[in-house]
């Protein structure tokens, strides 16, 4: 465990606030409008070394983008994530499990790790999207 400076406990705290999922580049700007002086750099370093000790969780969005949480649990989970609004949920995935277990196995693979991510639209921003369609053609 690396020692706790400011900096960390700043990335610490900005991320714990932050709604849902956020980017290290959104995290230092959040920080930076507080008036921290705090570098890209260390914010990066310090999201990083959080989600290595199981205190964020990370994941990458459709682009490639690193995105950080706090992390609300350190079992191993899934996620949801809205790609419009970010509203992400904790998802259970036993049938994805099983199948990783059981494709390493067929392989002569152990001690497998993944990581899996769905992205879709939540249901709030499905509407919003179906309300705007409807009135293009009207």
């Amino acid at each position: 465990m690396k020692r706790n400076t400011w900096q960390r406990e700043a990335v610490r705290t900005a991320l714990a606030r932050a709604e849902g999922f956020v980017s290290a580049q959104g995290l230092h700007s959040a920080l930076r409008t507080t008036g921290s002086p705090i570098g890209l750099a260390t914010v990066y370093r310090a999201l990083s070394d959080l989600a290595g000790e199981g205190e964020a969780d990370s994941l990458q969005s459709p682009e490639g983008e690193s995105l950080y949480r706090a992390c609300s649990t350190n079992d191993h989970h899934h996620h949801l994530i809205c790609r419009n609004c970010g509203l992400t949920v904790e998802i259970e995935a036993d049938a994805v499990e099983t199948w990783a277990k059981s494709v390493a196995a067929e392989h002569g693979f152990s001690r497998a790790a993944h990581v899996v991510d769905v992205f879709g639209l939540c249901e709030p921003c499905t509407a919003a999207l179906q309300a705007r369609t409807q009135t293009r053609i009207v």
